[in-house]
């Protein structure tokens, strides 16, 4: 073989050679890459509290960022998701209670979902059958009162809702207006439960009698109105919760509550929070891993310390803090969500009438 041949042959091979590496290799523009995260968005209220590490947990597990959409309270965020229903702002709706769940199923916002969690809830709960919204966390507005006044006082405090018009009460309560609160609509339709659709505007009218004043937010009710906080009234409506809040956030530390929340029968309304699939999601799969999670022990375990409210996972354990200074009633109020969708609009236009006219 001359030189010539040789030379074309070894040519011919390495060409052959590089064409099968070239076949073989991959080019840096077909390189594998990480997959990036996808979004899931949550619409929330305004009080929707979670740790970040808790998130970071979700986010990490399921290779996604969620994205927090806060949307005002809770009317005004389930109104915002009514209004863009044909074309969803979300995948995944938090925060719609028991005073506005029937607002919500009407209004077929939510996919169904069967979550397997839901194992873990108890039935009293679960108040829609179809597994539209699944409940997370649950909270009872209470009355509280300031300990310090009433043993300066030598007054007792009160112990249900028929003492608040006692003349040696006047001028010490201060609640939220049904209108622009959550925690003045749950009182409310406690005062319904308790004296009927026929007779809570004559309750009404006795605290009015006896010196009521109204407020339009549970801020303003707690930390200007309330004696804890510098003002003039030593009961609040508020939560059972809020005690074992006091201990929490307070800036020296204390061996017990400087309040207590009146738990005496129907004295409180449960408000249940609740989580959705938003109809017309393109990450249904993501939007189910959500609710998975937050009907889980690690997310409920969260809860309490986030937003001061109940888990109602029952493997989730409480905080010490909740255990020692929380009380749960046990027999708050009963209005159902379909009454309230009835009659809400007019039970709170009755209530402005007699009570802020």
């Amino acid at each position: 073989m001359n030189k010539k041949i040789v030379s074309v042959f070894l040519l011919t091979a390495w060409l052959l050679a590089a064409c099968s590496q070239a076949a073989t290799t991959p080019s840096p523009t077909s390189a594998p890459t990480s997959s990036e995260p996808r979004t899931l968005r949550v619409m929330t209220h305004d009080s929707f509290l979670a740790s970040e590490e808790v998130i970071a947990q979700f986010e990490a597990e399921n290779n996604v960022k969620v994205q927090f959409l806060a949307s005002g309270d809770a009317g005004t965020a389930l109104n915002k998701a009514i209004l863009s229903k044909d074309n969803p702002l979300a995948d995944v709706f938090y925060g719609v209670d028991n005073t506005f769940l029937s607002r919500a199923l009407h209004e077929d916002i939510f996919e169904p979902y069967k979550s397997p969690l839901l194992a873990k809830i108890p039935a009293e709960f679960q108040l829609d059958q179809q597994q539209r919204a699944l409940p997370v966390d649950y909270g009872d507005v209470c009355l509280n009162y300031d300990k310090a006044y009433f043993a300066d006082k030598g007054l007792a405090p009160p112990e249900n809702l028929d003492d608040l018009y006692r003349p040696e009460y006047k001028g010490l309560l201060v609640v939220e207006n049904p209108a622009t609160s959550s925690p003045g609509l749950a009182f409310l339709l406690a005062t319904i439960d308790n004296y009927g659709s026929d007779g809570y505007l004559i309750y009404w009218q006795k605290l009015v009698d006896n010196d009521l004043r109204v407020v339009n937010d549970w801020n303003a009710a707690y930390y200007t109105e309330f004696t804890r906080s510098g003002g003039t009234r030593p009961i609040v409506v508020s939560y059972a919760s809020s005690p074992p809040a006091e201990v929490v956030f307070a800036e020296e530390p204390m061996d017990s509550p400087p309040t207590a929340a009146v738990t005496s029968s129907e004295s409180c309304f449960r408000q249940i929070e609740f989580v959705g699939i938003l109809k017309g999601t393109p990450n249904r799969d993501l939007a189910e891993k959500w609710v998975d999670f937050m009907l889980s022990t690690a997310f409920q375990e969260d809860v309490p310390l986030q937003m001061f409210v109940f888990p109602v996972n029952v493997d989730a354990k409480l905080p010490d803090v909740f255990t020692k200074f929380a009380s749960i009633p046990e027999l708050p109020a009963q209005v159902t969500p379909d009454e309230i969708a009835a009659n809400r609009e007019k039970w709170i236009a009755d209530w402005t009438e007699t009570v802020l006219k």
